[in-house]
């Protein structure tokens, strides 16, 4: 099974978006996203910056118990909570979009809680 870093570097390899345009728009350099495609575990804002560079959503691409090990916390802290408002949807009778709409709401939840905490005791 793939890991997170070699998850990412194939997503990258068939958006046919090249590492050059990459390390540019993120600001870092070519041997840094080489690191990271390394990595077992990568920051979820580092994958999430990268789904938004290449237009994919990595959402689907990493288990659950690969996600559960993602940091949500993110290094700088913020001024205020982002309050996070989820659209009401009519019921769906297949079980597995509802078990993905409620792990997106308990990940929101979880960043939220996270944003908080950073605001009460501020960074490690």
């Amino acid at each position: 099974m793939l890991h997170q870093g070699e998850i990412l570097q194939e997503a990258i390899k068939n958006s046919g978006i090249s590492i050059t345009r990459i390390v540019e728009e993120l600001g870092i350099t070519r041997p840094t996203i080489y690191r990271k495609f390394k990595d077992d575990t990568l920051d979820a804002n580092f994958v999430k910056k990268i789904g938004q560079i290449i237009g994919h959503n990595f959402s689907s691409d990493f288990t659950t118990a690969e996600q559960s090990s993602l940091p949500f916390v993110t290094l700088t802290p913020r001024l205020s909570v982002t309050p996070r408002v989820t659209p009401l949807q009519a019921p769906d009778s297949d079980p597995v979009k509802q078990l993905l709409a409620l792990q997106t709401k308990y990940i929101a939840l979880l960043e939220a809680y996270n944003e908080l905490l950073l605001k009460v005791y501020g960074p490690k």
